[in-house]
């Protein structure tokens, strides 16, 4: 089963993290990355830029508006998407426990959507064929 694993962190915690901390922090998850690959567990992820750099898009009286930053206000932010290939949740569970980006703020651990990303495959390959 496939999972995308929601990275969070305090931004302002990490900005004031010293420099040789901050990047030991990272090559520990770039570490700990590397063992899930060599697992056949990682499928892919993006670090994400600062939610000041964000928008936000929601519908309002029928036009789109933009918001500067996330859509909920809180302290931490999504700082990135890991996916992730795992038996079940609990093995996904243990998986994501061991990774070292857990120390600077929560993982949220969301099943993919297998039906839904079935019928986008689908659409991919035809666009494709249309090429």
């Amino acid at each position: 089963m496939k999972y995308a694993c929601l990275g969070f962190y305090d931004e302002a915690k990490f900005a004031a993290l010293p420099q040789e901390e901050a990047q030991k922090m990272m090559e520990e998850c770039f570490a700990y990355d590397d063992e899930l690959r060599r697992g056949g567990h990682f499928l892919g992820g993006e670090a994400l830029d600062t939610a000041s750099n964000a928008v936000t898009l929601r519908m309002k009286d029928s036009q789109v508006e933009v918001t500067d930053g996330p859509y909920a206000e809180t302290k931490e932010t999504l700082g990135g998407i890991l996916l992730l290939e795992a038996r079940d949740l609990n093995h996904a569970i243990s998986l994501m426990s061991k990774h070292p980006g857990v120390k600077t703020g929560p993982f949220e651990i969301r099943p993919a959507d297998e039906a839904i990303n079935q019928l986008i495959a689908e659409r991919d390959a035809a666009l494709a064929k249309e090429n």
